[in-house]
């Protein structure tokens, strides 16, 4: 399958993070895929070689979710938390080992306040460029210290800039995490003002969609309000990604999209 990577450097600091087209270019890209089914042990390849991770739900009565990836700043985080409180909004923070060291105490109030709380690795790497072990050490280590701080571990995985190989979605499969990554990207990291972040992260969302924000970006403060309103006013629910989650047996098709797994008809014995 063919995968695009847009990279892009922030001046304001160094650091890099790479975005994966969503929707646009699925067809195309995963023309060759198969589809993925769900059982109790988790996801199974059923048809063809590319593992994905889930993108988006596909469901009908107006959940969605909103996310934040938080791996370098904090001091925007607890107006996030208050804005999140004053909407009635519940969502799900990716957190970085790294971020977690430097903020322990905001991790604890996301917990308190009654987000979900998800693995975004230990050191922020190109998981695809890693050995088995080392994803395992990546998501072994984040979740530790949450553990630490609040008692809790996470069932929730988003590789750093988005970049997965089967490898990086077998293995953290295996260890007990759903992989996700999202089907709306608000591009707040590119700082491109107000009004861009809030049409990015409002127009065309449908029903299961996942919403990408940065809690470091530089106008989410004053975007956040405006599209929580705007969702809500559309008649959206936000909830955290993991109620977002269809239960029971599912598959995953290939746009990323997570659907109940079609009923199988026994074959009937010819006489």
């Amino acid at each position: 399958m063919l995968k695009q990577v847009k990279a892009a450097e922030e001046s304001t600091k160094e650091r890099k993070r790479i975005a994966f087209p969503v929707y646009g270019a699925w067809v195309l890209l995963m023309a060759l895929v198969g589809v993925y089914a769900l059982g109790a042990d988790g996801i199974r390849v059923s048809a063809g070689k590319r593992e994905l991770p889930i993108y988006c739900v596909d469901r009908s009565d107006g959940k969605i979710a909103i996310s934040f990836d938080a791996a370098w700043g904090g001091d925007q985080t607890m107006e996030i938390l208050n804005t999140l409180d004053a909407y009635g909004v519940k969502t799900t923070f990716f957190l970085v080992d790294i971020w977690s060291e430097r903020f322990p105490e905001l991790v604890k109030e996301i917990d308190r306040r009654g987000h979900e709380i998800g693995n975004h690795s230990t050191s922020h790497p190109q998981m695809s460029k890693l050995s088995s072990q080392k994803i395992v050490d990546e998501l072994k280590k984040m979740d530790d210290r949450l553990e630490s701080l609040i008692g809790k571990r996470s069932a929730l995985f988003r590789p750093p800039y988005g970049d997965y190989n089967n490898l990086v979605v077998q293995t953290a499969r295996a260890s007990g995490y759903e992989v996700i990554q999202w089907s709306v990207d608000s591009l707040d990291w590119k700082n491109r003002g107000v009004e861009d972040l809030v049409s990015r992260a409002t127009k065309n969302v449908k029903s299961g969609d996942i919403i990408l924000f940065h809690n470091d970006s530089k106008y989410i403060l004053q975007a956040l309000p405006q599209v929580l309103e705007r969702l809500q006013k559309a008649g959206f629910e936000i909830v955290p990604i993991s109620e977002l989650l269809l239960k029971g047996n599912t598959v995953i098709d290939i746009q990323g999209r997570q659907k109940a797994a079609p009923e199988t008809v026994p074959e009937v014995e010819k006489p």
